[in-house]
């Protein structure tokens, strides 16, 4: 720095203001200093100037399991707003969601200086009450239910599923089967629970759930079962992958979609315009949650008001080729 300040010919104070960004700085006087630091190759030690302001401009994100969709895009939406906010952001991945492994987490974000903290659990874990974060951290949930403790910001994972549903039963079709994600994960439970709500409003009858793991396995795995039955004619997957795999066992039976069976997804990832046929899907907005879970840490981080409770970012339905309006009936075979 005093080298710096050698070269532009001003006080090592003058510099420290031009490198902390304080806007009591003459704009000539700032163009010298910055001309100074790049002939220099100067950069500020961003570490000591933690220690001393007490600020590390790191947002923590500790989540479980990075290979799913809707994870894997959150943590892209927080990074994208957090670099736009002047933050990097410090990821912690965690096998199993159990209580040890959150403080074990937290104990790691704490060694690695960070501001704040957004959690992405998607598991019931915050829903019981002899599971806590620790007291005095500045945290987001994103994909679980934390009650009125800490702010949570999460898609509308109901009003998507309704959406989707009522597309069909518009569409003709007497019911919906559903393909719904595995029974611990609160986005897969809120959308099979919407589905299941839906259907008992418009007096329609309720089939049994199949059951998957968000992979295009499982979502095949269940379609080869679907597939066998006569009467179904609309499907509900909890997320594109799985209406992937329902759509390749529904062709490899002969079922035409959309002409035999109608299928929704949900998440409206960007290859779902090119599946065969395009798929029908709900849109989530993850750039959104990622702005408003950047937002939400960087007022408590100012001392502004953040209040507990969910913030719902609202989903809507994409239309195309894959629903259509149900089939009529094939008339009996006549009696020879």
């Amino acid at each position: 720095m005093a080298d710096v300040a050698e070269l532009a010919g001003v006080s090592s104070q003058t510099v420290s203001r031009v490198s902390n960004g304080h806007p009591g700085v003459i704009e000539a006087t700032r163009e010298q200093v910055l001309a100074a630091m790049r002939e220099l190759g100067y950069r500020p030690n961003s570490a000591a100037r933690a220690l001393r302001y007490g600020q590390f401009n790191t947002i923590g994100v500790i989540l479980f399991g990075l290979s799913s969709t809707g994870n894997s895009r959150t943590v892209e939406a927080i990074a994208t707003q957090a670099a736009a906010e002047g933050y990097a952001i410090t990821l912690i991945p965690v096998g199993v969601p159990t209580q040890d492994n959150v403080l074990g987490a937290f104990t790691r974000m704490g060694e690695l200086a960070v501001d704040a903290v957004v959690v992405i659990i998607e598991v019931h874990l915050l829903d019981a009450s002899t599971v806590a974060l620790p007291p005095g951290v500045h945290v987001v949930i994103v994909d679980s239910d934390a009650g009125d403790r800490y702010p949570v910001v999460d898609t509308d994972q109901a009003d998507g599923a309704r959406q989707a549903v009522r597309h069909l039963l518009d569409l003709g079709h007497r019911t919906v089967r559903h393909v719904a994600g595995p029974a611990e994960s609160f986005a897969g439970e809120r959308r099979a629970r919407a589905w299941r709500e839906t259907l008992v409003e418009a007096g329609r009858p309720v089939p049994p759930v199949e059951r998957g793991d968000w992979s295009a396995e499982s979502g095949y795995r269940a379609g080869l079962r679907l597939a066998a039955l006569p009467d179904c004619t609309a499907v509900f997957a909890a997320n594109d992958q799985m209406a992937l795999g329902v759509l390749r066992a529904l062709h490899e039976h002969g079922r035409a979609v959309p002409a035999e069976v109608s299928v929704v997804g949900f998440d409206d990832i960007p290859d779902a315009a090119s599946f065969f046929p395009p798929l029908t899907t709900v849109h989530q907005d993850f750039a959104e949650i990622g702005r408003r879970c950047v937002r939400s840490l960087l007022r408590q981080l100012r001392n502004e008001p953040a209040s507990a409770g969910t913030d719902l970012v609202p989903t809507r339905l994409v239309v195309r080729d894959s629903t259509a309006p149900a089939a009529r009936p094939r008339p009996p075979a006549a009696g020879r």
